[in-house]
């Protein structure tokens, strides 16, 4: 009897210096070895996955086997990889390794983890030797449809989430749907929490079908693996176009910032950690649709809508309590200010954003306050 071999989505991220497949399918993880010398990786070359405890137990060693299987000289380093782990002390670790198991130029760093482990092997894949090259391989959902895609690495400063960081694309992003099977429920709503964004900002389609979902978003069984594999499809695509457009965050690519600015003041101000990321995320939606609706830029109905959606996903949409005149000073720290203006991603309609910097801080605590996060 002969096992079929799994079934698999390619989509491109078509840069015009270092384009690179997003590979999509079920059981896909078995065949990393394959897949990284169908990139070009010659048998012999080191190899070091990144991982850490909760992923290296069900996946970490079948990884490593197809790896060797593929000829490649695979190794392991297991860290640890919660928010607050996202330090340069932590990069550091992932230097020692490569230093100690002598990485060389044409040796890879592969990520094998959630956004946080890809984002710290990719910024240590970046700064090793001025660049060695990086494979994605994705392990919750956040990770698939957002994070591992579009080259953005690095890690947190006191000051502010992603401050230290390097533009280094990946030579492939693989993602396996089956890892989701070990996923914790709370961390597969904060994925969803990315996949509402992609509909909010462009694409109205999956919006709709996020809606019409019969048994809700707020885990892996409710949503089914026809829709699992949809949006992780139409995300890795949305991403993949913005990506392609703008590397480097010049214009449009600040779109896939929706839900980020004011996110990244609730997480930094109840500490890294207290919210996941996604959470937070949809958080911050909720604060730009109140925004967008206070400005004129979309209608009442709409914010509800994408209330509906963000709750249904099982998401927080009540706020911390946060001090507004922290919360000024945090957006002032925002990676994104431009001359001292915040930028904020707003939509305009579910599929359509638009950025302002004209925002005052009036409006912004006056948003918050209506939503429970600062005094009225």
């Amino acid at each position: 009897m002969t096992t079929a071999l799994p079934t698999l989505r390619t989509i491109e991220v078509e840069l015009s210096a270092n384009p690179y497949p997003v590979v999509i399918g079920a059981g896909c993880l078995d065949l990393l070895g394959e897949q990284v010398r169908a990139r070009g990786v010659k048998p012999g070359t080191k190899v070091l996955v990144v991982t850490n405890p909760a992923v290296h137990g069900p996946y970490g060693a079948r990884a490593l086997a197809s790896l060797a299987g593929a000829g490649f000289a695979a190794s392991e380093l297991v860290i640890e990889a919660g928010e607050d782990q996202k330090t340069p002390a932590t990069v550091a670790l992932i230097h020692d390794a490569a230093f100690e198991r002598r990485l060389e130029r044409g040796s890879l760093i592969v990520a094998l983890g959630g956004g946080v482990v890809g984002d710290m092997a990719g910024f240590a894949a970046a700064s090793w030797l001025r660049g060695i090259a990086v494979v994605q391989v994705p392990t919750t959902l956040l990770a698939m449809v957002d994070a591992a895609i579009g080259g953005k690495t690095g890690v947190n400063h006191p000051g502010g989430k992603n401050l230290i960081g390097a533009f280094h694309q990946p030579r492939l992003v693989l993602i396996d749907p089956d890892v989701l099977a070990t996923l914790p429920p709370r961390e597969f709503r904060a994925g969803m929490a990315e996949v509402i964004k992609y509909g909010v900002i462009g694409d109205a389609e999956l919006f709709a079908a996020l809606e019409a979902a019969p048994s809700g978003l707020a885990d892996r069984q409710a949503v089914g693996p026809d829709l699992l594999q949809t949006l992780l499809e139409r995300s890795a695509a949305a991403k993949a176009r913005v990506v392609a457009a703008d590397e480097r965050e010049g214009g449009l690519r600040a779109i896939l910032n929706y839900g980020h600015t004011l996110g990244h003041v609730v997480e930094t101000l109840t500490g890294y950690g207290t919210y996941l990321h996604g959470e937070a995320v949809g958080l911050g939606m909720l604060a730009a649709g109140r925004l967008a609706t206070a400005l004129g830029l979309w209608s009442a109905a709409e914010e509800e809508r994408q209330r509906r959606l963000i709750a249904a996903a099982g998401l927080p949409v009540e706020f911390p309590a946060l001090d507004p005149e922290a919360v000024l000073a945090c957006l002032q720290g925002d990676k994104k200010v431009r001359d001292g203006r915040v930028r904020f991603v707003l939509p305009t309609a579910i599929g359509q954003v638009v950025i302002r910097d004209d925002v005052g801080a009036a409006v912004i605590l006056k948003a918050l306050a209506e939503l429970g996060a600062v005094p009225a």
